[in-house]
């Protein structure tokens, strides 16, 4: 169990201690370049000085020192985060502001004229180099996990068995996330050797809810995932996690709230109780307004400077092929508004009347899509082409900027598709379809139906302006890898 723990818990301080390291290195390169850049190479140049006796040299010294502190204060390098993506580019972005915050309230109490220019190059500059380290950091341990299996935490579940099977698969998508569930405690009286997880093989059951700690140690567990609320009460959680503390082994709640993301949950402790306030999703407001003005600056900037490519493509798409250039199709949008969206043509024309004897053929089709094949014989070579690198998807952007589509969202559906939802898919139809969506930077057209219908309602009940951001950002690694393009 030692061993066990100290693998779980050395990497996690390698991993903080080298982070501490490049922080360092990427602060004290912002503050050297924005002094360098503003006064010179100088170290003590007079035009610099501040008063008497301090100098930008003592400036930027005090700054790298309180952006450092800054940073351990958020826990920007805490062991709870490290290795978990967003939540650490999240608490240094935080950390950030704060520090130069902080700078900007003393420069005004002690009548600091510190230089606006010294100051709008050190901000972006490090920011920039500490989110670059901690991205080139989470590669690597993305990396260390994906193909080495290190840097992973192993989680006890304590749960029912359709708990435990959640929790599983819930990890087995996120492989990234470093969670590897090893063992169950199924709560009461229970028979069972082992929990068949479809695709995953079977987890061992370990005891029941009073067997935890032992389950612990012959798994050599980092972690235990409580699901079972209901065997735990206050004063058995409780003890649960005093005797996990004496093995420095993590304790997780799993409070069965299923697709909700983060910022909707907020801890509300009443009468002694932790209670989980769930927001209501929200579609309208200040929230559409912004997805609005994000839609319509993206589209404006991606068809001005994109024009030259367009026209490019436009001109090999009339040449390759008899047809027109954009194919029209007929799609559902907002509150099941049909509009007509725009692509660049890829097949051959009356390609449409095709796709039913197609069917009859065994040539890979998509499983979430029956009439989309991986080597359609409709499809021009010009038109693979653009399908391999989503180009065909650009003049999109058209739809985007006149108000019928936006950016990020689920993507639009025909009319055969809408006809089969029921009441909940229904709601996929609250926000406005997307050129790119959680499901294309999850798989794209690899996915089933139903884990592109669970990833789209997941994105509509929780969408954010960040999250349309960080999908936009993964939509361009997707596409260069052209992953389930067909």
């Amino acid at each position: 169990m030692r061993l066990a723990e100290a693998s779980a818990h050395v990497w996690q301080a390698t991993y903080a201690r080298r982070l501490a390291l490049s922080d360092l290195v990427a602060v004290i390169a912002a503050v050297g370049i924005a002094q360098f850049v503003r006064f010179g190479s100088a170290l003590s140049n007079p035009t610099a000085s501040l008063l008497h006796d301090i100098t930008y040299t003592h400036i930027s010294i005090a700054i790298a020192i309180g952006w450092m502190a800054a940073l351990t204060i958020n826990g920007a390098r805490s062991t709870r985060v490290v290795g978990s993506g967003v939540e650490e580019y999240r608490r240094v972005w935080w950390a950030t502001i704060a520090a130069f915050g902080t700078v900007a309230i003393i420069s005004m109490l002690f009548k600091l004229e510190i230089a606006r220019g010294y100051l709008m190059i050190a901000l972006p500059a490090g920011m920039f180099l500490l989110l670059m380290s901690r991205w080139m950091a989470r590669r690597v341990v993305v990396r260390m996990r994906k193909l080495h299996g290190r840097c992973v935490t192993r989680l006890i579940v304590v749960g029912s068995p359709q708990a435990v099977r959640d929790l599983a698969i819930g990890f087995s998508r996120e492989p990234r996330s470093g969670y590897n569930v090893v063992g169950a405690c199924i709560p009461g009286q229970n028979s069972r050797t082992g929990i068949g997880i479809p695709g995953l093989g079977t987890i061992p059951v370990l005891g029941n809810e009073t067997s935890v700690v032992r389950a612990v140690v012959a798994s050599g567990s980092h972690a235990v995932a409580v699901a079972a609320i209901e065997q735990f009460h206050g004063t058995g959680l409780r003890e649960l996690s005093w005797e996990l503390e004496t093995l420095d082994v993590d304790l997780l709640v799993a409070p069965g709230v299923v697709d909700v993301a983060g910022p909707r949950l907020h801890m509300r402790p009443m009468a002694g109780l932790p209670l989980i306030h769930v927001e209501k999703p929200q579609y309208h407001g200040a929230k559409r307004f912004q997805k609005h003005a994000f839609d319509i600056a993206f589209s404006g900037l991606a068809l001005l400077f994109g024009l030259p490519l367009l026209l490019l493509i436009a001109l090999a798409v009339k040449l390759s092929s008899r047809g027109p250039v954009f194919y029209r199709q007929e799609r559902i949008g907002l509150y099941g508004d049909p509009f007509e969206m725009i692509k660049f043509r890829t097949m051959v024309v009356g390609a449409d009347t095709m796709a039913a004897d197609l069917a009859q053929l065994n040539l890979g089709s998509s499983p979430r899509d029956p009439f989309k094949f991986a080597d359609d014989p409709r499809v021009t070579k010009i038109g693979g082409f653009l399908r391999k690198y989503s180009l065909d998807e650009l003049p999109q952007f058209i739809n985007v900027f006149t108000g019928q589509m936006s950016v990020v969202g689920p993507r639009p559906q025909v009319q055969r598709e809408v006809a089969t939802y029921d009441d909940q898919t229904m709601r996929r139809l609250l926000v406005k379809p997307g050129i790119t969506g959680l499901w294309q930077v999850s798989g794209r057209s690899d996915l089933s139906w139903e884990d592109s219908i669970r990833l789209d309602m997941f994105y509509v009940e929780n969408w954010s302006i960040m999250a349309d951001v960080v999908i936009a950002l993964k939509t361009a690694r997707v596409v260069f890898n052209h992953s389930g393009s067909y």
